[in-house]
């Protein structure tokens, strides 16, 4: 089993890069579908940077929540989601960590967690790079970037995945979680 995170055995990676709009997004929701069909049952955790909403007005959940209720849960015969609202006290007033988040999963669910974001976290990650961006390579500082996803070559000691390349991520992601 690859590298479980400190909460769960379950094998977690996370896609990361300098800064938004790379696309990583994008290549999870290409991803996720090949490695189903591989047989794992993947589970997402994605950080924002930003306040956001899955409710909206006027929906009875959303009247609840606005009424004070720390935990609202909205449950039907087809999903679940619990939302939970942080106080902005100085206490608790920094982003939850992904321990936190990851031990509300359910761990029978699930074969593997990928994580989008979170890329100052110590947990293995890919990291998605663009050079059109302008940015620089974090995994010329980050050792725990195992593999670089990339639309361009590179020259780096690790592995280079092509980013147009699904098939080849998911082979690289597949033979993770089975170490």
């Amino acid at each position: 089993m690859a590298k479980p995170s400190p909460t769960t055995t379950i094998p977690i990676l996370s896609f990361c890069a300098y800064a938004s709009n790379s696309g990583k997004t994008t290549l999870l929701t290409q991803l996720i579908p090949s490695l189903i069909e591989r047989g794992l049952r993947v589970s997402v955790i994605k950080h924002a940077h930003h306040t956001f909403d899955i409710d909206y007005p006027g929906k009875d959940s959303y009247k609840l929540r606005e009424a004070g209720a720390v935990q609202t849960m909205i449950a039907s015969k087809s999903r679940w989601a619990l939302m939970t609202e942080l106080s902005s006290t100085p206490d608790t007033a920094a982003e939850p960590n992904l321990n936190t988040l990851l031990a509300q999963l359910d761990t029978n669910l699930t074969d593997l967690v990928l994580v989008e974001g979170f890329r100052h976290e110590a947990i293995p990650k890919i990291e998605v790079f663009r050079a059109s961006l302008g940015q620089p390579l974090l995994a010329e500082q980050d050792s725990t970037i195992i593999a670089i996803a990339s639309d361009t070559q590179l020259t780096s000691k690790l592995p280079l995945l092509d980013l147009n390349n699904i098939e080849q991520i998911a082979n690289f992601v597949t033979k993770f979680t089975s170490q």
